[in-house]
C-alpha cells in the first residue's frame, strides 16, 4: 500500500494536517488554518505529467527499510523517515510564526515520504545545549514515541551533532533534524547529473561533523605496521582510526564533486552567452517552494515541466522559449524553490544554479497568495538573493499566484506593500494577460538605431530582428530591404556592414 493514502481514505498530508492540529490544541494555538493550499487538479497547458507518475510510483512503502541489522562495524544512521513525531520549539518569535513552522516541518515530513504521528511543540526561547529539549520535555517525547510506535523524530530546527546524540540515547529511536530532511527531500527529487552532484556534495558537508558509529568501532585503529619486516622506516605507526580514515575518504568524495560541478559549469556559461550575444534577454521565475513557480512556466510557456503540491518538487532548472505579443523572444527559466532557514550547504552547493537568477534580466518572484504568511516567504526567498552576489541588483516583479483562493483583504495588503506586482492564478489562467503585459514592459529593449537597406541575400540579418528588435519601419526596395529599427549593438555592426551603400 503507498503510504501516501491510509486505509480510511485520507492522504498523509490530511493527516499530517490533523496531527499539527492536534500538538497546537495541546499548546493552546489551533485556528484551523491549512499550511499548504491550492488544488492537486492539473491544467492543459500542463501537459502529461509522465514525471509525475514516474515520481509517485516511487514513494517509499511504509514497513520497508534499507537499514542493515547488523551494526557491528559502523552505519552512518542512513534516513529512513516512515513513522515520525515531530519537535518543536517557540523560540524567540511569535505563536503564529512557531505554528507556521510546525504545519511546514509536518508537510516537508510528508514530503519526504513519511507518515506523521505525533508531535509536541514547547515554550521556551533557546534551545537546551544538551537535549535541545530540556530533561523533562525529553523524556515527555520519549513516552509519546514508544506509545505512537514511531521509529524517527524529526526536529523543527539544526541540532549540533552532541545535541542529537544525547537526545537519541533519551528517545531510543532515530533523530533527524530539519537540515537532514531537506536534503533527503532534494537527494529523492534531484534528476540531472549536476541536480545529483550538488545533493551529494551539500550531503557529505552535512555529513561530516556528525559521522558516529557503535561501541568502539570508529576508534579502532585501521593502519600501522609495528615491526612490519621490509616496509622501511616512517612506516611504523599507529594509523589511522576509522573515522579519521572515513572522514579522509568523505573530504576526497567532495573535492572530486566541486571537480565535477566546475567541470559542468561552462555548458550551461556558454548556453548563457549565446543568449547574450544573441541578445535574448531572459526571466527567471524565483519564489518559495510549492508557491506555484512550475504552474506558472507551463502556462506562459507550454513547457509541460513536472508540476506537484509538494515542497521542492523541482529542483533541476528548466529553461524555455518564450515570446512577447509584440514579437520579441526572451527565455523563461524555473529555478528550485527556497524554504525558510534554507540549509547553508544547500546554498553553497546550487550556487551555480542560483546564479541564472543573478544573470537574469528580469525576476518573476512567485509568492502563495494564500498562504498564511506570504510577507514571510517574501522574506526568506530575499534572504537567500542576498547570498547571491548581483540577485538583488536584478528588477523584480512579484506575482501574487493563487488568486483563486487568496483572501481578498491579504491581496490588497499585499499590492499595497509590493509596487511591481500582478495578481495572477496560473491554475486558472486569471491575471496571466496581464502579467505578459507587465513582463514586456519591463524587458530590456535594444538601444541601438539603425537606418539600412539589407540585401536580399542577406534575410538572416532581417530575421534576427524581426526576433530580437523593435522595428519602425520596413520597406522592400530595388536594392533590398530598407530597415528603420532598434537593435543591440552586435547586431547593429552586422547590419552596417551588411548595408548597400
Amino acid at each position: 500500500m503507498n503510504d501516501a493514502q491510509h486505509t480510511d481514505g485520507r492522504t498523509a498530508q490530511e493527516v499530517a494536517d490533523d496531527v499539527v492540529a492536534r500538538v497546537l490544541a495541546r499548546a493552546g494555538r489551533y485556528d484551523g488554518t491549512a499550511l499548504q493550499s491550492g488544488a492537486d487538479g492539473h491544467t492543459s497547458y500542463d501537459g502529461d505529467q509522465i514525471d509525475l507518475e514516474a515520481r509517485t510510483s516511487l514513494r517509499r512503502v511504509a514497513g520497508l527499510s534499507t537499514e542493515l541489522q547488523d551494526v557491528t562495524e559502523v552505519e552512518y544512521r542512513q534516513l529512513r523517515l516512515e513513522r515520525v513525531v515531530l519537535v518543536g520549539i517557540t523560540g524567540a518569535g511569535t505563536p503564529d510564526e512557531a505554528e507556521l513552522s510546525l504545519r511546514e516541518l509536518a508537510a516537508l515530513a510528508e514530503t519526504a515520504g513519511s507518515v506523521v504521528l505525533d508531535g509536541l511543540l514547547q515554550r521556551r526561547r533557546v534551545p537546551d545545549a544538551s537535549t535541545y529539549l530540556g530533561s523533562g520535555k525529553a523524556a515527555e517525547l520519549a513516552a509519546v514515541v514508544r506509545a505512537v510506535g514511531a521509529d524517527t523524530v524529526v526536529v523543527d530546527g539544526e541540532l549540533a551533532p552532541s545535541q542529537r546524540r544525547s537526545l537519541e540515547d533519551v528517545v531510543k529511536v532515530k533523530v533527524v533534524d530539519r537540515t537532514a530532511l531537506i536534503l533527503d527531500i532534494f537527494a529523492q527529487h534531484a534528476k540531472s547529473k549536476e541536480g545529483k552532484a550538488q545533493v551529494e556534495l551539500a550531503q557529505l558537508e552535512y555529513l561530516l561533523p556528525r559521522l558516529r558509529g557503535w561501541g568502539e568501532s570508529m576508534s579502532r585503529q585501521a593502519g600501522g605496521q609495528v615491526g612490519g619486516a621490509g616496509q622501511g622506516m616512517g612506516s611504523r605507526g599507529p594509523g589511522e582510526t576509522k573515522i579519521e580514515l572515513d572522514r579522509r575518504r568523505i573530504r576526497n568524495r567532495m573535492a572530486r564533486l566541486r571537480r565535477e560541478i566546475a567541470e559542468m559549469e561552462p555548458a550551461r556559461l556558454t548556453k548563457r552567452a549565446s543568449r547574450k550575444r544573441h541578445a535574448i534577454p531572459s526571466v527567471a521565475i524565483a519564489g518559495y517552494t510549492n508557491a506555484g513557480k512550475s504552474s506558472l512556466l507551463n502556462r506562459l510557456t507550454n513547457a509541460g515541466v513536472l508540476v506537484e503540491n509538494a515542497l521542492f518538487a523541482t529542483l533541476d532548472p528548466t529553461v524555455r522559449r518564450a515570446e512577447t505579443d509584440d514579437g520579441r523572444i526572451y527565455t523563461l527559466t524555473d529555478t528550485v524553490g527556497f524554504v525558510r532557514a534554507l540549509p547553508h550547504q544547500l546554498v553553497e552547493a546550487f550556487r551555480s544554479t542560483l546564479e541564472e537568477v543573478a544573470d537574469a534580466d528580469l525576476i518573476l518572484h512567485v509568492v502563495d497568495a494564500a498562504h498564511p504568511d506570504p510577507e514571510g516567504q517574501l522574506a526568506a526567498v530575499r534572504a537567500v538573493f542576498a547570498d547571491i552576489p548581483g540577485a538583488m541588483d536584478v528588477p523584480e516583479i512579484v506575482v501574487l499566484n493563487k488568486a483563486d483562493i487568496a483572501a481578498p483583504d491579504v491581496v490588497a495588503r499585499l499590492r499595497s506593500r509590493e509596487v511591481h506586482s500582478v495578481l495572477v492564478s496560473a491554475h486558472t489562467g486569471e491575471g496571466i494577460e496581464e502579467l505578459r503585459a507587465l513582463l514586456a514592459d519591463q524587458l530590456p529593449r535594444p538601444g541601438v538605431p539603425v537606418d539600412v537597406v539589407v540585401p536580399y541575400h542577406r534575410g538572416d540579418l532581417v530575421s534576427r530582428v524581426h526576433e530580437h528588435g523593435d522595428i519602425d519601419h520596413e520597406e522592400h526596395t530595388e536594392r533590398g530591404t530598407a530597415l528603420r529599427a532598434r537593435v543591440d549593438a552586435q547586431l547593429a555592426a552586422e547590419l552596417q556592414a551588411a548595408s548597400v551603400v
